[in-house]
């Protein structure tokens, strides 16, 4: 493995407590170029996840609270008129940044959650029909809150399609939960900030490296199988897309770059196919009337294709 990359994943780690698997799998979704949907109960430190992950990558951080009066602009930016020297000026939003976390992004109404999509599909925003690019690392983190209901707005289907990754953030074991509890009080203490594990220059260059990474025509075929078997399943009302196919196959030579290895293998694909396809697919009424989890009909399913050798 890469130095670099192994001295961030440990601090990354320290500093995620309980979250060793979640951390990894965020680390993947960045290095492909993808986005991530997090959801969790308040307090499990989903915020501090991310934020933590700006600063060891010397990046920039925005965080918009999502709320039911967030207008569009607010997250991409507006033209305004400057009377001073009679032009327009254009204020760009938080959006313009690195790292973007949308807290509780299922609170505000769908022509707002909308303003994200140009930007996590196309890495630009257009502001009074002028285009911007965006920053070559892009990274949306978008969370949700499981337990209210009340004042919410479910994310349509083609937007939770643009996140390549829904990670679930539950609580941690006693042992762990210990472990964060005394590193927040030394840290108040001490007033020691995680350090910078690398910059994004050399962020970027490790992107180029996983694009040397082999992904075999027997892995490709089993990533179809598993997909194509979403489309065939009783139990699913709605399969998943062919961009749940890329996003596999993308992340599975990301998690390969992580674990040291220059090829995907069927294991790589199968720890990366549950949080890529949990989202994208529905399960049908009487399934869901029987109390079964979307997490359990992906375990079933992808357990009945066979794996190539």
């Amino acid at each position: 493995m890469n130095k670099d990359i192994a001295r961030l994943l440990e601090t990354y780690e320290h500093e995620s407590i309980g979250q060793q698997t979640n951390v990894k799998l965020l680390m993947t979704a960045i290095l492909s170029g993808g986005h991530v949907l997090l959801e969790g109960v308040p307090g499990t430190g989903k915020t501090q996840m991310v934020r933590t992950l700006a600063n060891l990558l010397q990046g920039e951080f925005s965080r918009i609270q999502f709320t039911p009066d967030l207008l569009p602009s607010d997250i991409t930016g507006s033209t305004i008129y400057n009377m001073k020297d009679s032009t327009f000026q254009t204020l760009k939003g938080p959006i313009f940044t690195n790292i973007l976390l949308a807290d509780e992004i299922n609170r505000t109404p769908a022509k707002t959650q909308a303003a994200l999509l140009e930007a996590m599909a196309e890495q630009q925003v257009t502001i009074q029909g002028e285009t911007y690019p965006l920053s070559d690392v892009f990274f949306v983190v978008a969370t949700q809150n499981p337990i209210e209901f009340e004042g919410t707005y479910p994310l349509p289907e083609a937007q939770q399609d643009r996140f390549m990754f829904k990670l679930m953030i539950d609580f941690p074991s006693v042992e762990d939960e210990t472990k964060v509890l005394k590193h927040v009080m030394e840290q108040q203490v001490n007033h020691q900030p995680e350090a910078p594990a690398l910059n994004l220059t050399s962020f970027l260059s490790m992107r180029r490296e996983i694009e040397d990474v082999t992904i075999s025509d027997s892995v490709l075929d089993y990533i179809m199988k598993i997909v194509r078997k979403t489309r065939e399943t009783e139990s699913i009302r709605y399969g998943a897309s062919t961009r749940a196919a890329i996003s596999i196959g993308k992340a599975g030579r990301s998690w390969a770059y992580l674990a040291g290895r220059d090829y995907v293998t069927p294991d790589d694909v199968k720890v990366v196919a549950r949080p890529a396809l949990r989202h994208r697919i529905q399960l049908s009424p009487h399934v869901e009337l029987e109390g079964v989890t979307v997490d359990q009909i992906i375990e079933e399913l992808v357990g009945s294709i066979p794996v190539p050798r």
